[in-house]
């Protein structure tokens, strides 16, 4: 796209955010839909939370990480969400430039501290199964808060780069984002400049952000699925394979979409691709991963019906 001149653009004060385009029938039932599923996740992940901070025997750094990742869930989706839920019943719009960019900043630190989560998880897996006696020594709780502290560093560095980078661009309209958020994607097609600069910094910062994280998961999981493959039991390698390919499964499902909208060329932007897509890393892993990560663990359920337990005694 051809830069325009400072002295032949108008800024543009806010955009209006299209969303999904469906008839009424349909954008009510898609309205009832992502509100279900908006508030099964925030009590799914707050549940979590709730049961972790209850249960002294879940104060361990694989439950204090995944703490950490539901109330990154609940607020992920929260970003996004509720505006999408009001612009399906609202036929008012628009949101400011203020509030795009700093939404955008918000899900940007949000979603990368997600990933970088996910790649700290696989690694207190991976020192759990394959070197169980240096756990405690490995994974002492200084050196998880560094971990966390460190993830959001990262997440806040990345997100201000992604930001300052996407928003600074001359915006003359047509100022219809064709996206249910504002996504740096979808608000770099708006730019009336030269973007090229912005696809080679989104691919080397998805390239950072996103497959150095990746990488380190799959290499995570080569080695415990070597270990596990040492289980003598076929009862316990099942399940514990069982539970790695959720684990994974979850994983592909966040990193993929993600790498497509963040690391490929500007010219394969598809905005009806890119809003299913978003649904997925931001809207479906939040849903999962309480019941990939923890409804399916024991620890969690014995910490629920001890919960359960206590409230029938009183």
């Amino acid at each position: 796209m051809q830069s325009l001149g400072k002295e032949n653009h108008t800024s543009v004060s806010e955009f209006i955010l299209l969303g999904f385009f469906s008839e009424s029938q349909v954008r009510i039932a898609l309205f009832s839909f992502f509100l279900l599923l908006y508030l099964i996740t925030l009590l799914g992940n707050g549940l979590i939370v709730t049961l972790i901070y209850l249960d002294s025997h879940l104060h361990t750094p694989t439950y204090f990480f995944l703490s950490v990742l539901s109330l990154v869930d609940m607020s992920y989706v929260t970003t996004t969400v509720p505006q999408m839920l009001v612009n399906m019943v609202c036929p008012k719009k628009t949101i400011s430039w203020g509030a795009c960019a700093a939404k955008m900043f918000i899900f940007l630190v949000l979603g990368i501290a997600e990933c970088v989560l996910y790649a700290i998880m696989a690694y207190d897996r991976y020192v759990a199964i394959c070197f169980p006696l240096h756990y405690p020594l490995l994974m002492s709780r200084p050196i998880c808060i560094k971990m966390v502290t460190g993830c959001w560093s990262i997440s806040i560095a990345g997100a201000l780069i992604y930001t300052v980078f996407t928003m600074h661009l001359p915006y003359c309209g047509p100022h219809k984002i064709n996206h249910f958020f504002c996504e740096v994607p979808a608000v770099l097609k708006l730019a009336c400049a030269d973007t090229s600069f912005n696809d080679r910094l989104d691919f080397i910062l998805g390239f950072i952000l996103l497959l150095v994280p990746f990488s380190l998961i799959l290499a995570s999981y080569v080695r415990i699925f070597a270990s596990i493959l040492r289980i003598h039991s076929s009862q316990g390698r099942l399940k514990s394979f069982s539970t790695c390919a959720s684990h994974i499964t979850v994983v592909i499902m966040s990193y993929g979409p993600a790498m497509i909208m963040y690391m490929r060329p500007g010219c394969w932007y598809d905005p009806e691709r890119d809003k299913k897509l978003a649904l997925f890393y931001n809207v479906v892993s939040a849903f999962l991963n309480p019941i990939i990560y923890s409804f399916r663990n024991k620890d969690v359920k014995r910490a629920f019906l001890k919960v359960l337990g206590n409230r029938n005694a009183q």
